[in-house]
């Protein structure tokens, strides 16, 4: 990384110089000028991309099927007598109705509350950041005055060419890293500027150094993360050399940290009170690595200056500048421990009181080994977080599984909620998409082709009698999920995770539960936590207003992944409020900043999505998607599928006449697989093991006793 530097004058010291190697040292007055010059165009994009969440304009019927509509009377005039006038005139009157709804919906105060704070926020958070830039790199002052003189014209370009709008996945072919890194300078479209033209080297360290800076402000917020994004790619560096950097000051950062620790018998006694302080032990509330970062300010001393300078500097920046450009967070154990949530544990009580009757159990657990909290080390943590959260479990095994494609790049959770009814849920769909019933009816639709109707109450009658196989555990599971995602954004209000950037992806009722998240979220005016969020195959309304109030909470992108061929999903939601449409089942309309992602093509089956997810997210150009688990995921998935159509075709073989004889089985076969699992999670608790690593931890409840505790005398009483 030094390859730069340029020859020392006769008689420095190397050391002496590496010392001096700062921004100003290897920028000009003029690049400078150029950098604060890009940061202000860059977050002056961002902010009018948050803007126009809240625009009217933006507000349009499906943009694919209009636009063909209006081509076709455009490109074909010699044609005249084929085209369908009144399908015209219906494309021009949804988009009326629409634009006349947005424009009602915006008007209400509560919708204008919204967007003022959303934008108080970002501009708070804008100015630190050109203040402290600026304070680095030329003046406030400078700094300040280039914001003023961003042009229009280039923010509204920049905003265009980051949209993308609906897209469709048609195959399961693997993306490769040309596709990739395509899929990131789409997304993040650069911004032009001199400094892209510097050596290689000069801009890796122009990176690093405002990673750093943005350091200095105590946190990595989202719109941190989205800011040093879009200046990666208008540095014309590739999205590793971030992803490496992000590594390297995290690991850095703890280093430091824990050099400066005095681990005497005193520092570990508070550590492991901390840990044991709250049952309800949330995500890294419960970290060992407390005891690495401190968990009080009087636990250890100070960090050096010096110290930390010398593990930062080693990329290619002089201690001294490295050290300064961090800020406080360079003589601080504290502000490094809550920087990876080393004080997760002080939720308020009101989580506890409110939720926790509500909630069976709760926590998130390490996707990896290696980001175990108790078998962890500096190496496996990071500055970004994701959070996985899966729809339905046939295992208790299954609570990580689903989520190994997740790279080791961001610090990955999974969070494990309501294991009980998410197992019930999955037996209930698994038998139910194998019974003969579910086997005939998905033929006539398919032959029919009337999916979209089917929500009028059409579906076979012989598959509304064995209904209740799954609509109760769904709407059980349905209920939870609401009350699992409130409890969720109370834990990242209150900063389980740190103050880092997270990612939120779920599929099915996962997706319910993140989506009730961002609700809260929005309600509580917390800004500038989620860096991204991907629904897939959600049973949750497509309505405007919900999205915009998720669209106003994520900094970075919004992705709705739905398929027109989830039968199952639509069977589902068949009584629910339709009206406002399904997310699962078509694309979130009107919002400016969501991406809906088609996958009809490859989801004709909601349990699909458990498998699916790895290759959909990679394919749409996110980060950290292992391609060896998701290769691994789709293998599994085609056995999966076989395994079902020999278990259908043998129930088809057995149908009987009577249909309350046939759904009685079907009861009895579900009640038998909950009976087994949940005989099979006492077990594991009795033999005093962690299923992959979860029952020890979880949401309390009036007994006060753990999760796994309820779990296992509730399997007692089934098997008596």
């Amino acid at each position: 990384m030094a390859s730069w530097a340029p020859k020392l004058p006769f008689g420095q010291h190397k050391e002496e110089h590496k010392d001096e190697t700062s921004l100003t040292t290897l920028l000009t007055a003029d690049q400078c000028a150029d950098l604060t010059f890009l940061i202000a165009t860059i977050t002056a994009t961002m902010r009018k991309s948050l803007l126009q969440t809240f625009a009217a304009e933006e507000v349009q019927p499906d943009a694919k099927s209009s636009k063909t509509d209006e081509d076709a009377l455009r490109n074909a005039p010699s044609d005249l007598g084929n085209v369908d006038v009144a399908k015209e005139d219906k494309v021009k009157k949804e988009r009326e109705l629409r634009e006349q709804d947005a424009k009602k919906e915006l008007a209400q105060p509560e919708v204008q509350e919204l967007k003022k704070e959303m934008l108080q926020y970002f501009d708070e958070w804008r100015g630190k950041v050109v203040s402290r830039v600026g304070e680095i790199v030329n003046s406030r002052e400078q700094a300040k005055e280039q914001t003023r003189h961003v042009g229009e014209r280039d923010v509204q370009e920049s905003v265009k060419k980051s949209e993308i709008g609906t897209t469709s996945i048609t195959s399961l072919d693997t993306r490769n890293d040309e596709d990739e890194e395509k899929a990131f300078q789409d997304i993040y479209p650069a911004v032009p500027s001199q400094l892209s033209q510097l050596e290689e080297s000069k801009r890796a360290l122009i990176l690093h150094s405002l990673v750093l800076i943005l350091l200095s402000l105590e946190h990595y917020s989202a719109h941190s993360r989205i800011l040093i994004l879009h200046l990666t790619s208008s540095l014309g560096l590739p999205l590793s050399v971030l992803k490496k950097d992000e590594e390297t000051v995290a690991q850095g950062l703890l280093e430091a940290a824990s050099q400066q620790l005095n681990a005497d018998a005193e520092t570990k006694k508070a550590a492991e009170a901390s840990q044991t302080a709250r049952k309800w032990k949330v995500g890294l509330a419960s970290v060992a690595g407390a005891a690495l970062i401190g968990v009080t300010g009087g636990l250890a001393a100070p960090l050096l200056a010096a110290g930390v300078g010398s593990v930062m500097g080693g990329i290619g920046l002089g201690a001294t500048a490295a050290a300064g450009y961090l800020g406080t967070l360079a003589g601080s154990t504290v502000l490094v421990g809550g920087l990876f949530g080393a004080y997760g544990a002080r939720m308020t009580g009101r989580a506890m009181d409110d939720y926790a009757r509500e909630v069976e159990d709760f926590a998130f657990i390490p996707i990896h080994r290696s980001q175990d909290p108790k078998h962890q080390d500096n190496e496996s943590r990071r500055l970004r977080v994701a959070i996985a959260a899966s729809g339905w479990l046939r295992d208790p095994e299954e609570v990580s599984k689903p989520w190994r494609y997740i790279g080791k790049g961001t610090e990955g959770f999974v969070l494990r909620w309501e294991l009980e009814a998410l197992i019930k849920l999955g037996h209930s769909l698994e038998t139910f998409v194998t019974s003969a019933a579910w086997g005939y009816a998905k033929k006539k639709i398919i032959e029919q082709t009337v999916f979209a109707t089917l929500t009028a109450a059409l579906w076979p009658l012989g598959l509304l009698r064995i209904a209740s196989v799954l609509d109760n555990p769904f709407s059980v599971a349905k209920y939870r999920a609401e009350k699992a995602g409130e409890v969720l954004a109370d834990a990242l209000i209150n900063k389980v995770q740190g103050e880092r950037p997270v990612t939120l992806v779920g599929y099915s009722l996962g997706a319910r539960l993140i989506y009730s998240c961002c609700q809260k979220l929005a309600e509580r005016r917390a800004f500038g936590l989620i860096e991204n969020v991907v629904l897939l195959g959600a049973p949750c309304p497509s309505d405007v207003a919900d999205w915009r109030r998720i669209r106003s909470v994520v900094s970075g992108r919004v992705v709705n992944v739905f398929s027109k061929q989830d039968f199952i999903l639509g069977f589902l939601y068949r009584t629910s409020s339709v009206q406002l449409g399904v997310a699962g089942l078509q694309p979130v309309v009107g919002v400016h900043g969501v991406q809906n992602v088609d996958v009809s093509e490859l989801v004709d089956g909601h349990l699909q999505y458990r498998y699916l997810t790895g290759s959909i997210l990679r394919k749409i150009g996110f980060e950290d998607v292992d391609i060896k688990e998701v290769e691994r995921a789709e293998a599994e998935m085609k056995r999966q599928q076989e395994e079902e159509k020999r278990e259908r075709e043998k129930n088809e073989g057995k149908i009987g006449n009577d249909e309350g004889e046939d759904k009685e089985k079907l009861e009895s076969e579900v009640q038998k697989k909950n009976e087994q699992s949940m005989w099979q999670m006492m077990q594991e608790k009795t033999k005093g093991l962690d299923i992959g690593g979860f029952l020890g931890g979880g949401g309390g409840g009036s007994s006060g006793k753990q999760p796994g505790e309820r779990v296992g005398e509730k399997a007692q009483q089934q098997q008596k």
